[in-house]
Formats: C-alpha cells, structure tokens, sequence
C-alpha cells in the first residue's frame, strides 16, 4: 500500500514542470515532495500542495516560505514541533505526534493543480490516511485539502462543508477539523488571522488532552 513514490510521474503536466525547473533552479529538490513528521501521527496535517521556493525548493512541506511561517510558530506554540521556524529540511526541527502531506505532492503550474491531478494523487492520500489510526485528528488547511481527504475516505461531499474551525466527526472514528490555508493571501486580506488559526489547534489540543 504506497503512500508515496519520489519518482511518480503519473501527471505529465507536473512532471515536465518539475523537470524544466529543475534546470531553471537546479538546488531546488524539484520532486514529489515527501510527507514530514511522526510515523504514527496523533495529528495529520493536509495542505495543497508545495510552493515554488517553499517546499518544491526544500524538500520538506510548508518549509522556507511565507505559509509555513505561521503553520510551524503555531506547531510549537501547542507542542506539534521542536521549534517555531522552519527554514531548511536539515535544520533539527522535528515534529511532535504530528505529520504534514500534501493533497498533490508535486508543485502546479502557477499553484494551481487540476482536478484530475487532485484525483490521480489521491490514492497516495487514501493510502496514508488509510494507515494511520482510528483516532487520529485531521486538519485540512483548505477546501481543496478538504475535498481530497473526503475522496479519499469515500465520503460524500454534501454530508461535510467546509468552513473555518469546523468539526466534523468521520464514521471510523476519525475527526477532521478545517480551516482556511495559511497563505500569504489569506494572512494578509486578515480572511486568516493568528488568533483564528490558533483557535482551530487549541480545540484539537483540547481534545487529544482528553482521549
């Protein structure tokens, strides 16, 4: 049951991105970007996919640039990381209980992936998630990370909405929180600010204190 392949190429549009910038910046990792944290996770944290001089440059998500800013100070804030700045994927920082994906590993043109690129990355989702216990809690940062998590567990849409710090119990046991995606765009129109994504991390810390 694979829940990642560093070499996948099922999405010829974004593998062909990654090759042509993969020669425009060749430092950067340019590849499917690995999930990051706790093998056993109490915690599993779903974004969209890598930023261009985030992720897709360092190989580790949400690391060294604006979206994790906020993402990894709020970690350690309520004890999911070692520290609250993520810089590089060989800077010590460890997370805790605690692991991040992506719902498409691979960076899209213009941060944009397709529908069906979404699909056909689903299964690696479906796969990780499928793996982990029934008590895990589930973030997802967005309402395509929101979207990607409900196909991959074969839940109908229409049963959970989205929507900023929403609770939604899943039938296995599960619980999947949401909230809107730490980005540059939403920090700065305030659509999301700090107390409210602190908010959605002290509800799920309350919970975990209590099972």
């Amino acid at each position: 049951m694979q829940s990642f392949d560093l070499n996948c190429r099922l999405c010829p549009r974004l593998s062909n991105f990654l090759d042509q910038v993969k020669i425009e910046q060749p430092t950067y990792f340019a590849r499917p970007v690995p999930p990051f944290g706790s093998a056993n996770p109490q915690l599993l944290i779903v974004g969209l996919a890598p930023g261009m001089h985030g992720a897709n440059r360092t190989g580790r998500p949400f690391t060294g640039d604006y979206a994790g800013v906020l993402l990894y100070e709020t970690l350690h804030k309520y004890g999911f990381a070692t520290a609250p700045v993520s810089v590089s994927s060989d800077d010590g920082l460890e997370l805790i209980n605690c692991r991040i994906t992506n719902a498409v590993k691979c960076l899209p043109p213009e941060n944009k992936p397709t529908g069906q690129e979404i699909s056909t990355c689903n299964h690696y989702l479906a796969n990780e998630i499928k793996a982990l216990p029934s008590n895990t809690y589930i973030l997802a940062l967005g309402n395509v990370a929101h979207l990607a998590v409900l196909k991959a567990l074969q839940l109908k849409v229409g049963h959970y909405k989205f929507g900023h710090a929403a609770r939604h119990q899943l039938p296995d046991g599960q619980v999947l929180y949401d909230s809107y995606h730490c980005s540059r765009y939403n920090t700065n129109t305030r659509r999301l600010s700090e107390p409210m994504f602190h908010e959605v991390f002290a509800s799920i810390r309350q919970e975990l204190a209590l099972n």
